[in-house]
């Protein structure tokens, strides 16, 4: 089977790179065009190497690249984590169409933060989708679905990385597999239970200390790393990271009520927040006890 494999980034590498490993039959990569001052695609440097012709249309309903893609006579186009929007005319060129991967379980979670919002808004379990797309934000047919859990101090970090990365390069070769076999089921999504949320940005991610202790900690560790969650203090901005919860009454809300050489603990609704970790204005990720020191936090001190 001919197959394109479309995608940016790691994941889009390593589904590429798996696919290669195993013998498939790449016969182009097509990803994003370069950006002025960054470096390349991670994805656009395998395919470098392994020297696998590459393409960086801007945009998929050009006709030259509808070209480039009909003359490289696909079956298939598995797309990995794809950032620019492919039309129709484009994704129906190969024999057997395309298929892309969706870090949820769809129809649950559409759009493109849809790792981050189960986490804050305390799902215990997730997944990935690999889908039909079609013109519509993630509503294709399913093709197949895989589940995972969410821990109660899982981060956006552990879930993606440890958990839906690799198995969804897994589930992009098995539903690889089952194209070839002609074995792939169509499963209409029931639009009735469809959710869809934006972009989790900066804004998102402001702490509200008089929120219970359980939102707040969720909201921590759903944008850990990304966006990172973020509060005040003395008038300059702290990032929070790693932390815990402490289901313990404390101060007033947004109060710091202790600080030792680790870590400092900070007053919500109805608990407390344990910060070990921070990235104040300016400068890099530190121990939040080697904040406080720093910046002089001490008990008593009101994050806002």
């Amino acid at each position: 089977m001919r197959i394109i494999v479309n995608g940016q980034q790691a994941f889009g590498k390593a589904v590429l790179e798996a696919l290669l490993d195993r013998g498939d039959e790449v016969v182009a990569v097509f990803c994003a065009p370069d950006k002025e001052g960054r470096p390349f695609d991670p994805i656009k440097e395998a395919a470098l190497e392994r020297g696998v012709p590459l393409y960086q249309p801007a945009s998929y309903k050009a006709p030259e690249t509808l070209q480039q893609m009909r003359a490289l006579k696909p079956d298939l186009m598995v797309m990995a984590y794809v950032i620019i929007f492919v039309p129709e005319e484009a994704r129906d060129i190969p024999t057997h169409g395309s298929i892309c991967f969706h870090p949820s379980l769809l129809p649950l979670h559409r759009g493109p933060s849809s790792i981050n919002w189960p986490i804050i808004g305390g799902a215990t379990r997730s997944g990935l989708t690999v889908f039909y797309p079609n013109d519509g934000l993630d509503e294709g047919d399913i093709l197949l679905q895989k589940e995972v859990a969410i821990g109660p101090d899982d981060t956006l970090g552990s879930v993606y990385f440890q958990k839906i990365f690799p198995l969804g390069v897994e589930a992009m070769l098995e539903s690889v597999d089952l194209m070839k076999a002609g074995k792939a089921p169509r499963i209409a999504q029931d639009h009735s239970k469809a959710t869809y949320e934006s972009w989790c940005r900066k804004a998102d991610a402001q702490i509200n200390w008089s929120k219970p202790a359980s939102q707040v900690y969720n909201l921590i560790r759903g944008t850990n790393p990304q966006p990172g969650a973020w509060t005040h203090h003395a008038g300059k901005e702290l990032k929070i990271f790693d932390c815990a919860k402490i289901m313990a009454a404390g101060g007033a809300p947004g109060e710091v009520t202790a600080v030792t050489d680790e870590s400092f603990t900070v007053s919500a609704a109805d608990g407390q927040i344990e910060v070990k970790r921070v990235r104040p204005e300016g400068c890099g990720k530190i121990s939040a006890g080697e904040y406080a020191a720093e910046a002089g936090l001490t008990v008593g001190a009101v994050l806002d």
